[in-house]
């Protein structure tokens, strides 16, 4: 694989986002060596706190709530997948699978040797982290989903189509206006330069115009077995598990009923609606979302 880097000079002066870098570097499958980064805050000997992002943001989405867990005692963790923010960005489409995202991101726990991990997801960032507890189930002492799901190759919403149509055919892929246009609030310019920091130009975007295509949304597409496998895993999660979708992402409206009523941890517990939150709820709701997980480790530790 050809690897691109984004220049350390595109993340300098970036506002609410002094955290210093950590790498993780190792192989892919193919010897390719990559280098993944990713955010640690708080004390090191607490409990990890795993906040995993999607498309096409980094984890600058979570700035406010890293700030938020760590000053609360937890250790924060928030990486960047590969071909994302700070980490290597494969250079062609084809570099990128489901599978393969996959494959990075068990690298990066498993070389951390994380472990009692709250996962917090979202977007993709749920897409993957999911196939992680279904990897590692051992790891994990809790789960909350928002906005997010696990497809099966069982059809898509007529807004995931339209998002997709538009990032393959798109000649810019616009990322800081993608994340701007999936939020209720309406970014600062600085805001929006720290989400196009990582993209250089349209060379560097290859994953992140690669994930819409893709979600398992038909029984042919690559994933749709290993994701069946991966709720059947979930089938038998008995650790608490909490939905805090966002009332205003069409995408995946009504998806935490499904995780409500398929993953045992989920029952009995105080799931919400985060209200005036758009699809990067992240964005919207940071300190609403760090008192539910803070809560939510307190109530079930």
């Amino acid at each position: 694989m050809k690897v691109l880097r984004t220049p350390d000079a595109c993340f300098e002066g970036l506002e609410d986002y002094p955290f210093t870098p950590h790498y993780h570097e190792f192989k892919d499958a193919d010897g390719t060596p990559l280098r993944l980064h990713y955010v640690e805050e708080g004390p090191k000997d607490a409990a990890p706190v795993l906040l995993m992002h999607g498309e096409p943001s980094w984890s600058f989405l979570y700035r406010h709530m890293v700030r938020g867990l760590a000053e609360k005692g937890h250790r924060v963790l928030a990486p960047d997948l590969i071909g994302f923010g700070k980490s290597d960005k494969p250079a062609e489409q084809e570099d990128y699978t489901f599978e393969r995202h996959v494959a990075w991101m068990s690298d990066w726990l498993t070389g951390l040797d994380l472990k009692n991990i709250t996962l917090f997801c979202q977007d993709w960032g749920g897409l993957i982290g999911l196939r992680l507890v279904a990897a590692f189930p051992e790891r994990f002492a809790r789960v909350v989903v928002a906005n997010t799901g696990l497809p099966i190759g069982t059809g898509w919403s007529e807004a995931f189509k339209q998002w997709l149509d538009f990032s393959q055919s798109t000649p810019v892929l616009p990322v800081a206006d993608i994340v701007n246009g999936g939020s209720v609030r309406d970014f600062s310019e600085a805001d929006k330069k720290a989400y196009d920091a990582p993209f250089p130009d349209e060379s560097f975007k290859a994953g992140a115009r690669r994930f819409p295509a893709l979600v398992p949304i038909t029984p042919e597409h690559p994933s749709v077995e290993e994701n069946k496998a991966a709720w059947k895993v979930l089938e038998a999660f008995e650790k608490p598990f909490l939905t805090a979708f966002s009332d205003q992402d069409p995408v995946t409206k009504g998806g935490d009923k499904i995780f409500q009523e398929r993953v045992p941890g989920a029952k009995g517990q105080p799931h919400v609606t985060i209200e005036g939150g758009g699809h990067f709820l992240q964005e919207d709701k940071p300190a609403e979302l760090v008192e539910l997980i803070d809560g939510f480790i307190k109530r079930t530790a």
